[in-house]
């Protein structure tokens, strides 16, 4: 029987896993902006979990189809605006770029929104009026999960030849990466501060939302009491349905955000694993917890940065769920680990 200890031998011996601490180092810039990059991504789609969390105690893993979902529907929109799929990049002037991506996240955002708030009614608001189980809820998001996935991957193509299937849609690309800037040695460039700008605002206007306005207090009540809140007047259907709508719309925004970065990962299956990152997210950082699932989308994307490179990009995803073990072994809350129902501007 082969011991644990001969085995990391063979492994270390093998090569798969490289302990490159001096690439880390060398490159610790450029990796810590690619990892703002992708975490500001995740940390968009983790809001989403933790605001369902937060006033259901409900894991919807059918989240990252509505993530999928919003690529589609940015794909789709761009095709609307008259674009199409070529190796051309589209050069008409800044002004013209931003309105196009300005619509094009409007369209990802409708899409994925309506699909969020149908996904609502359709699976789980009936579960709620009989009174199931969590353990039914649980079910039913993992099935419509696979309802969505398999909706763009055998139904859409036949609705509309040239879209979902099995393969990639073709990209449409808006921006060609340009460096605008180099920051102690890491190049950034403009497609990393779109990101990074538009994941800033869109979690700054969320936290506005929530703390700051009249369904916000509703959605913070329904989380913490719901009975005290129906009682208090708070429509508690309402609430769950903007609930679902504003996760829906930050993961459209964040889809285009992805292809914009990744043109050619629009396909059935490509919200699965960016879905399960995002709810790793959102749980490191403390799930129910608006700031907490911001915190954790960046932390976990510059770590899995910085892992693949020590440890080989095969190792990527590892790192990043050996990250969430690690932390809630010590914090099982998560890092901020603070309810929605008890969050404080």
């Amino acid at each position: 029987m082969t011991s644990a200890a001969s085995l990391g031998v063979t492994l270390l011996a093998e090569g798969s896993i490289d302990f490159n601490v001096s690439g880390v180092i060398d490159q610790f810039w450029k990796l810590t902006v690619d990892g703002l990059t992708y975490g500001s991504i995740y940390a968009l789609v983790a809001v989403g979990y933790t605001l369902v969390y937060g006033v259901l105690r409900l894991i919807n893993f059918a989240h990252s189809e509505i993530f999928m979902l919003g690529m589609f529907g940015t794909y789709v929109g761009l095709e609307l605006l008259g674009f199409a799929p070529s190796g051309n990049v589209y050069s008409q002037g800044v002004v013209l770029t931003i309105l196009y991506l300005g619509l094009a996240m409007l369209f990802g955002m409708l899409v994925s929104g309506i699909a969020a708030v149908g996904l609502e009614r359709v699976a789980y608001r009936p579960l709620r009026r009989r009174g199931a189980k969590p353990l039914a809820f649980l079910i039913t998001a993992i099935g419509m999960s696979f309802v969505i996935q398999e909706f763009v991957h055998y139904i859409l193509p036949k609705i509309k030849p040239g879209l979902g299937g099995s393969n990639a849609q073709t990209g449409i690309r808006l921006v060609e990466p340009k460096v605008q800037f180099t920051f102690l040695g890491a190049q950034v460039t403009n497609v990393a501060l779109v990101i990074f700008a538009a994941a800033i605002v869109l979690a700054i206007i969320t936290e506005v939302v929530i703390n700051r306005t009249k369904f916000g207090r509703g959605i913070r009540a329904v989380a913490q009491d719901p009975d005290t809140a129906t009682l208090m007047g708070v429509s508690r259907e309402r609430v769950i349905m903007l609930t679902f709508l504003i996760g829906g719309l930050l993961a459209g925004a964040a889809a285009m955000l992805y292809t914009l970065y990744i043109p050619t990962g629009i396909i059935f299956s490509g919200g699965f694993i960016l879905g399960i990152k995002a709810f790793s997210a959102a749980v490191l950082g403390g799930i129910g917890n608006l700031r907490g699932a911001l915190l954790g989308g960046l932390i976990l994307g510059i770590a899995e940065q910085y892992g693949q490179i020590l440890f080989g990009t095969e190792w990527r995803d590892v790192v990043a769920f050996v990250l969430l073990v690690t932390v809630l072994m010590f914090r099982p809350t998560g890092i901020l680990g603070e309810s929605l129902g008890r969050a404080r501007a």
